[in-house]
C-alpha cells in the first residue's frame, strides 16, 4: 500500500501524503521548468466548461478514475483510463475526474491527457494541488476544471490557486469535508463545490457529509464523493438537493462499469 501503517494508525495519511508531495515537486520542475511549462500552457486549447454537465435534471454522475487509493491499494491491476471514462461516457456521465497522483492513487497526467484526447465531455484533474506550476502542467494535459483540496491548502494558498486557475480558463471546484471547509470555501466565491465524505486523515465514511450541501448558497453547484454504490445512494444525494456525484470504486472495481454506470444514471 502507499501510505503506512504508523500513518494510519496515528490517523496521519493526509500528513503522509503531502510530505511526500511536498518533497517530490522540486524535482519534477527541475525537470520542466516554469518557464517551459508556462509556454506550453500559452499555446494550450482552451478548457471546456465544467459547469454546464451539472445543470441538467436530477443527479449528474461523474466518473472518478482511479488504479488504487492510499487505503485500499491497487483496485483493478488492468485499469485504463481511457476504455473506463468511454464506458462512463456511453452509459451517460456528463463528466470525467482522472486522479494523476502517481504514488498513491497510480495515475498520471497522460491518462488525463489520453481522455480529453478521447471524449467530448469535460475532464478534470483530481491530484494534492498546492503550487501554480501545478495549475500550469494540468492545462497543458487538457484538464479543464482542478480539484483544490480545502484540507491541504491555507485560507492564502486557496485564494491565489482558485484566481490563478479561473485566470487560466479552467474550473476551480473547491472540496470540502466539514462546515469550517464550507466557510472557507464560499470566501473565493466558487461555483462548484465537491463534499468528500472521506476524512483525508483517517480515511472514514461519514455518509452525513452530503448534508453540507444545504450549507452553500443557491446558484453553487454541489458534487459528492465517496460510498456511492447504488441506486439508493443517488437518491439520498437527491434528496439533499446535490447535482453531481463523483463515482470511483464502485466502477473502477467493476469489471462490467457500464451496467452499473448505466444503473445509476437511471437512479439519478
Amino acid at each position: 500500500m502507499s501510505v503506512s501503517n504508523q500513518a494510519k494508525r496515528q490517523g496521519k495519511i493526509l500528513d503522509e501524503i503531502m510530505a511526500f508531495h511536498r518533497q517530490q515537486l522540486p524535482k519534477t520542475m527541475r525537470d520542466v521548468p516554469l518557464a517551459d511549462l508556462r509556454a506550453f500552457a500559452s499555446v494550450a486549447p482552451s478548457p471546456r466548461p465544467v459547469l454546464p454537465a451539472l445543470q441538467g435534471d436530477g443527479v449528474a454522475l461523474l466518473l472518478e478514475g482511479k488504479k488504487a487509493s492510499p487505503m485500499t491499494g491497487l483496485m483493478n491491476l488492468h485499469y485504463d483510463a481511457v476504455t473506463l471514462a468511454k464506458d462512463a461516457v456511453d452509459a451517460g456521465a456528463t463528466a470525467v475526474s482522472i486522479w494523476t497522483d502517481a504514488r498513491h492513487y497510480q495515475g498520471s497526467l497522460d491518462d488525463l491527457r489520453n481522455v480529453k484526447e478521447t471524449i467530448s465531455i469535460p475532464v478534470i484533474r483530481q491530484d494534492f494541488i498546492f503550487h501554480p506550476y501545478q495549475l500550469y502542467e494540468s492545462l497543458v494535459a487538457g484538464a479543464d476544471g482542478i480539484v483544490l483540496i480545502t484540507a491541504v491548502l491555507d485560507d492564502s494558498t486557496l485564494q491565489k490557486l482558485t484566481a490563478r486557475c479561473r485566470r487560466l480558463g479552467m474550473e476551480p471546484i473547491i472540496e470540502v469535508h466539514t462546515p469550517d471547509d464550507i466557510e472557507r470555501a464560499l470566501a473565493v466565491n466558487p461555483s462548484i463545490i465537491l463534499i468528500n465524505r472521506y476524512n483525508w486523515q483517517t480515511f472514514a465514511l461519514d455518509k452525513r457529509a452530503a448534508r453540507l450541501g444545504s450549507f452553500a448558497p443557491d446558484g453553487i453547484a454541489t458534487l459528492v464523493r465517496g460510498g456511492i454504490r447504488t441506486a439508493n445512494d443517488m437518491y439520498a444525494l437527491a434528496d439533499n438537493k446535490i447535482e453531481g456525484a463523483l463515482v470511483g470504486r464502485a466502477l473502477c472495481k467493476n469489471k462490467n462499469p457500464y451496467r452499473t454506470a448505466s444503473m445509476l444514471v437511471r437512479a439519478s
